[in-house]
């Protein structure tokens, strides 16, 4: 694996992605390749102070805020439509703590999924990703993440280093307040190359093929009385979406 190095064209994060299994794009490659700017990210972030809590952790915690929706992209037309509302459901292959059963989430606002930066957002990184490996069509399952200090202690992947049972996944960074730790670690799936970093940038993303490497996230720790850790996990799958 390469060492962790920032893109500086738009090309140069599929060849990346391609030769080496993941992906950093720096936010203002990002903005400009949408395009969006700052405003329109923060209009959208406003909607993650207004995330339900995760009822199905299984480790006791109440640190983990969420919602949930699911959209399928057709990579011809480039037509995104959003489906009706479902569940979230992994096998225990991918999730040994929390795969499966069914996991229902409230679903994100509309005013939200109807956004033209969100729409360009799922558009743009699936065309990318389409180029990468062509498919007629993306099942996006995306999950709005707020996870906070409750109790001391919060943990972005509560299930440890994992792959999700998917094409590729995108993690964008939107907030850290009052925090440390979440220290971001991508790792080969059968070798020892790893590379460690931090995702501190607003609408930074680091874009991940799920069958070559298995991420993670450390836990956080407040630098306060309480902080939290924001992003959006977008999962991008061909065939269809997971289910039992």
């Amino acid at each position: 694996m390469r060492s962790l190095s920032l893109p500086v064209r738009l090309d140069d994060v599929g060849a990346a992605l391609r030769d080496d299994g993941w992906a950093l794009v720096p936010r203002d490659m990002l903005l400009s390749w949408l395009p969006a700017d700052p405003a329109d990210g923060d209009t959208l972030h406003t909607s993650w102070s207004d995330l339900p809590a995760d009822t199905h952790l299984r480790d006791g915690g109440h640190y983990r805020f969420r919602r949930h929706s699911c959209f399928v992209l057709d990579t011809a037309s480039q037509a995104l439509s959003q489906t009706p509302h479902r569940a979230h459901w992994q096998p225990v292959t991918y999730n040994a703590l929390h795969g499966g059963f069914e996991r229902w989430f409230e679903p994100m606002h509309a005013h939200v999924t109807a956004h033209p930066m969100w729409q360009a957002l799922l558009t743009r990184i699936g065309t990318l990703l389409a180029g990468l490996k062509p498919v007629p069509a993306w099942y996006i399952e995306a999950h709005q993440f707020r996870v906070d200090t409750t109790g001391g202690i919060g943990r972005p992947t509560p299930e440890g280093a994992h792959r999700d049972g998917v094409d590729f996944v995108a993690v964008i960074m939107l907030e850290r307040h009052g925090i440390k730790g979440a220290e971001t670690r991508v790792f080969e799936a059968d070798g020892p190359q790893g590379v460690r970093f931090t995702l501190t940038e607003p609408w930074s993303l680091v874009l991940l093929d799920d069958a070559r490497v298995i991420h993670e996230s450390t836990p956080i720790q407040p630098l306060g009385d309480h902080g939290w850790r924001d992003t959006l996990v977008l999962t991008f799958r061909q065939g269809g979406f997971q289910g039992p």
